[in-house]
């Protein structure tokens, strides 16, 4: 198994940046072939923000954070999100997650087996 830990939350305003990083404990990324990170804003379903495949390192955003945000990988027990330019709307807690399998579903919330704990992003206007 992995255990997910996430950082780098905090308050900013908007066009701000900041940096999450999520580290893997147990086991590392490397055995989990499909990492991504979510957000859940109040009264909202957890959607998916960015996604990384470990092999091959293929990357998928949805479109409201293309050309602000990048998903990235270091070593094989910690990812990054970078989120540039950040706006009101991406104020939500971010989640990282991983799965023992990769597919064409890794949008899906319910197909990923192991979570963080989440960290807090808020950006004031």
């Amino acid at each position: 198994q992995v255990q997910l830990v996430e950082s780098g939350g905090g308050s900013v305003q908007a066009g701000g940046s900041l940096r999450l990083s999520c580290e893997a404990s147990g086991r590392t990324f490397s055995y989990y072939p499909n990492m991504a990170w979510f957000r859940q804003a109040p009264g909202k379903e957890r959607e998916i923000v960015a996604a990384i495949m470990w092999n091959g390192g293929n990357t998928y955003y949805i479109d409201s954070v293309k050309g602000r945000f990048t998903i990235s990988r270091d070593n094989a027990k910690t990812v990054h999100l970078q989120m540039n330019n950040l706006k009101a709307e991406d104020t939500a807690v971010y989640y990282c997650a991983t799965r023992s399998y990769s597919g064409n579903d890794y949008y899906i919330k319910e197909r990923y087996d192991y979570w963080g704990q989440g960290t807090q992003v808020t950006v004031s206007s």
